[in-house]
C-alpha cells in the first residue's frame, strides 16, 4: 500500500522538483528536459513528478511562478527600505541587479521564455503582475514627489528595457564583470534628467 503524502511531504518535493527543474531547464533549455530526466535527477520513477504536477509546462510555470514572487519581493523590500522618493528607486535599481546575478537561472526563466501567462497559470499571472507592478511604483512615487513628470508605466517600462538589457549583456559576457550595475546608475540618472517636470 503506498505510503499517504501529508501536505508537508507534497511541498518538500514539489520545492525539490522545482528546483531541479530550474536548474536542468537553464542549463539546456525546456525543450531538452524531459519528465524522465526530472525524476532521474531525484531519484524517482518516472511517473512520480505526474503525482505532483500535470506535465513539464506545468513544473515551468511552478518554477517561473515561484521566481516571479521572489524578484517582486526583492524589489518591494528595497522600496520600502528606503526613505526619498529619489532613494526608492536606487534601491529598486540595486535589487533588481542583485537579484539578477544571485539567481541567474532564475532570472533567465522568468524572462527569456515564452510561456503563456493566461489562465491555465493564475499564480503565474499574478506573480507577473505583481513584478510588473514593482516596475512603476517607485516611478509612482519620483511624480508625487516633483522628480519626474511622465506616464508611470511608461517610465517604468523604459528604466526596466535598460536595467534588463545591461543585465543580459554582462551576462552575455558582453560587458565586463560588474559592468551593469554602473551602466544602470549612469542610465537612469541620465533618463530621470529628462523626465524632470
Amino acid at each position: 500500500m503506498p505510503r499517504v503524502l501529508t501536505e508537508t511531504d507534497v511541498a518538500d518535493f514539489r520545492e525539490r522538483l522545482c528546483a531541479a527543474a530550474e536548474r536542468l531547464f537553464a542549463e539546456k533549455g525546456p525543450d531538452a528536459v524531459t519528465m524522465r530526466q526530472l525524476a532521474a535527477e531525484l531519484g524517482v520513477s518516472p511517473m512520480t513528478p505526474y503525482r505532483y504536477f500535470q506535465d513539464k509546462d506545468d513544473i515551468l510555470a511552478a518554477v517561473r511562478t515561484n521566481g516571479f514572487s521572489q524578484f517582486a519581493e526583492a524589489l518591494e523590500q528595497a522600496r520600502a527600505g528606503a526613505r526619498s522618493a529619489r532613494a526608492k528607486g536606487a534601491a529598486v535599481g540595486e535589487a533588481y541587479i542583485r537579484f539578477a546575478f544571485e539567481h541567474p537561472h532564475t532570472y533567465k526563466l522568468m524572462f527569456d521564455l515564452n510561456q503563456p501567462m493566461d489562465g491555465r497559470y493564475p499564480e503565474l499571472v499574478e506573480a507577473g503582475r505583481r513584478a510588473h507592478e514593482t516596475m512603476s511604483a517607485w516611478v509612482k512615487d519620483q511624480i508625487a514627489a516633483g522628480e519626474m513628470a511622465g506616464d508611470p508605466e511608461e517610465i517604468g517600462a523604459m528604466f526596466w528595457a535598460a536595467t534588463h538589457g545591461a543585465i543580459v549583456l554582462e551576462m552575455a559576457g558582453k560587458l565586463p564583470p560588474g559592468s551593469a550595475q554602473a551602466l544602470q546608475d549612469r542610465i537612469g540618472s541620465t533618463l530621470a534628467k529628462g523626465l524632470r517636470p
